[in-house]
């Protein structure tokens, strides 16, 4: 589950979740969210890529991290 709230991505930037919704066509858990950054654009993603720890440089992180 992704809670709202700040985070940090894991190349530095911030963004703040507003609300989890479902994908009309599979019922997928999606995240929206708000850059705080540049023209603070609103996005998607779904929330299994939110919560997944990747590879980046040999290192295993969190993809965002609540701040």
């Amino acid at each position: 589950m992704v809670e709202k709230g700040r985070y940090r991505h894991f190349k530095g930037n911030e963004y703040t979740v507003i609300d989890i919704a479902k994908d009309s066509e599979t019922l997928e858990d999606m995240v929206i969210y708000r850059a705080e950054y540049g023209d603070r654009g609103l996005w998607v993603r779904p929330a299994k890529m939110w919560n997944e720890i990747i590879e980046r440089d040999g290192k295993s992180m969190v993809r965002f991290t609540k701040i």
